[in-house]
């Protein structure tokens, strides 16, 4: 394999140049066609554009944009002259914005509409390296250039394009010598953290983090080059950046959509995609819609739904038996195991079948009848949206990383996939679980992860000492993860070590367990446990407005507005009864588990507030926002 991405598209456009490397929708909506003899000259023309420009290797190019045709044609372009781009979402606000583009040194931003360009002239005197401006939006117009940026030259996308196109002209080969000059350990990109934990960190990749991802992927999915991938997520993230570079490596096109219900399955039904890299989330709202479906539709329909996901969850525990695909903590008779699931696995081989005809096969269909796999990144898929999906027959599989690790550290097997785990640790890369004295544990241990491989980034932009602080002299990452090995090495994540909560008493609780089981009730959309240093737990809780607005509609609960519906005693004891019905010694939480208190917050959290772009909850803002409603609880 080619030892940077952009020989690797050379080698690719060369190999399918007549196969589709994008589809775009145009001003109708309707899905277009890219080539990818035509994507890689796009990227020439581009990357000979910003030549023009005065970028030169090794500069840092900003990338402040949203998933689109666009980000790829500018980002593969930035990185064929040797550059490195610095990419940030649109939902960043311009103290963000501003803080990335001066700290990485950025002469020349790429944005993608007006709006981002008025966060920058918000901030202008803070950075006084930046001095092109390039807008991806074709559709902007002249006024729209806001007139406090008039000591910056400002370009559209479509001006680089043709002067790229010029350029070429006098020189054809101007970008591939540049590609030609390329090697492995040039930084690719520098993606500041989603600040989940504090001040965003510059993580620095190179062109081999990511290869050595796109290396280890046929050991562990099937991908061909007829495959579509359906795109959702944020790119500038490095799971959907990742996952981009994969489909093009083997030649497969992307799909260009958004991670809104409506306009996804809508595209699914267009472009009958076969792969979708997504977060939890997604996962969680298309399950949370089909029940509120069936919970309108109500009768004979309901109970029929109910028992046969009850039978798909039976089904695939016992099938998961027959076929080795449960975690092994310890060593476990194969034998033993088979004859005790052989029976109940007969005798509900049936009525699943039926379920898939009766129940299932209309889910399935949303999904445009090619659908391989869904791979769910960027934080843990709960339990029980796994098992709806495996139930329904639509495969998920989960993996794990960080933005440290380009970013992926574990993803399941597509043949052999085990729930409860993010698969086997990827290849090439170790994995170790540590005690709290640094002392090694056995297979089946609770302890924090630390892992080490070619996909490490190479540390933290201008931050050595932060950089020391989670890669060791042996280049062990710190992960920041609990987690423990399985005998097949295949890794089960259990929170954030940073996470744990230690009450008064010395007890200490993971809250991502429970926060993932409060969800699972249709009434609750988010849950944030609190309570350290404090005598008990308590949440915050985030209701899904919908279904509480059912709710008080059916039990006849007067209220004026959502204020005042999620302070209705009669709400507040309906949501009490949900916490203490799933977080309880029933459901395997301790006595100390329990949650004493919460409180209902009207309105949802935001992403680039409360929540990262991942839709991580972002814990030190939440305590510090809601920090008068968190004493009252306690």
């Amino acid at each position: 394999m080619q030892n940077t991405l952009p020989k690797l598209l050379k080698e690719i456009s060369g190999k399918y140049p007549h196969s589709t490397a994008q589809f775009s929708k145009d001003k109708n909506k309707e899905f277009q066609p890219t080539s990818y003899k035509d994507f890689f000259f796009e990227v020439q023309c581009f990357g000979a554009g910003l030549l023009n420009l005065g970028v030169k290797r090794g500069d840092h190019v900003g990338l402040i944009s949203e998933n689109r045709k666009e980000w790829l044609i500018a980002d593969m372009g930035i990185l064929s002259i040797g550059a490195a781009d610095i990419p940030r979402g649109c939902d960043s606000n311009s103290d963000e914005i501003s803080y990335i583009l001066s700290f990485s040194e950025s002469r020349i931003t790429i944005v993608e509409n007006s709006a981002q360009l008025k966060k920058i002239a918000q901030r202008i005197k803070d950075m006084p390296l930046l001095q092109n401006i390039i807008i991806l939006d074709s559709t902007i117009k002249k006024e729209e250039m806001t007139s406090d940026l008039q000591s910056l030259k400002i370009h559209t996308f479509r001006d680089i394009m043709e002067q790229g196109k010029t350029e070429l002209v006098k020189n054809s080969d101007l970008v591939l010598i540049e590609i030609s000059k390329g090697e492995e350990n040039d930084l690719a990109t520098i993606i500041f953290t989603s600040g989940t934990t504090g001040t965003p960190k510059g993580v620095m990749l190179s062109h081999n983090n990511f290869l050595h991802q796109i290396r280890g992927i046929p050991f562990l999915l099937e991908l061909n080059q007829t495959d579509k991938w359906l795109c959702v997520l944020p790119v500038w993230h490095s799971f959907e950046r990742i996952m981009q570079y994969i489909a093009l490596a083997v030649g497969s096109a992307l799909c260009y959509s958004k991670p809104v219900g409506s306009i996804f399955l809508a595209d699914f039904a267009a472009i009958k995609p076969t792969w979708m890299a997504s977060v939890p989330r997604i996962w969680e709202a298309v399950m949370s819609g089909v029940y509120k479906k069936v919970n309108a539709a109500g009768g004979v329909k309901k109970a029929l739904f109910l028992f046969f996901v009850a039978v798909g969850k039976n089904f695939s525990f016992f099938r998961n038996m027959i076929y080795g695909l449960r975690p092994e903590y310890k060593k476990r008779s194969r034998i033993l195991e088979i004859a005790l699931a052989i029976l109940p696995y007969t005798l509900l081989f049936p009525l699943k079948k039926l379920g898939e005809i009766l129940v299932f096969k209309n889910i399935i269909s949303k999904l445009g009848g090619n659908f391989v796999a869904g791979i769910s990144g960027g934080g843990a898929l709960p339990a029980a949206v796994d098992n709806f999906f495996s139930a329904a027959g639509i495969l998920v599989l989960e993996g794990y990383g960080l933005t440290e690790a380009a970013p992926v550290l574990g993803v399941r097997k597509q043949n052999h996939p085990v729930p409860g785990t993010v698969g086997p640790v990827f290849p090439g890369t170790e994995v170790k679980i540590l005690d709290e004295n640094g002392q090694i544990l056995p297979p089946g241990k609770k302890g924090l992860v630390l892992a080490r491989g070619p996909q490490i980034m190479l540390g933290y932009y201008k931050l050595e000492e932060q950089t020391k602080k989670v890669i060791d002299e042996e280049g062990w990452l710190n992960t920041g993860d609990l987690g423990m090995l399985t005998i097949n090495n295949e890794l089960t994540i259990l929170g954030r070590a940073k996470d744990t909560i230690v009450l008064l008493g010395g007890e200490n609780i993971e809250p991502s367990p429970i926060e993932e089981k409060l969800t699972e009730s249709l009434f609750i959309d988010k849950a944030v446990l609190l309570g350290q240093d404090k005598k008990y737990l308590a949440a915050l809780i985030i209701p899904d407005l919908e279904s509480l607005e059912n709710y008080a509609r059916e039990n006849s609960i007067s209220y004026m507005n959502r204020e005042d519906l999620v302070e209705t005693p009669e709400i507040h004891e309906m949501m009490n009864g949900i916490i203490q019905e799933q977080i309880n010694t029933k459901n395997g939480f301790k006595a100390f588990e329990r949650i004493f208190k919460f409180r209902i917050l009207p309105e949802d959290f935001e992403v680039g507030k409360e929540l990262s772009a991942k839709q991580e909850i972002k814990r030190h803002v939440i305590n510090k926002i809601y920090a008068k409603e968190i004493e009252n609880l306690f």
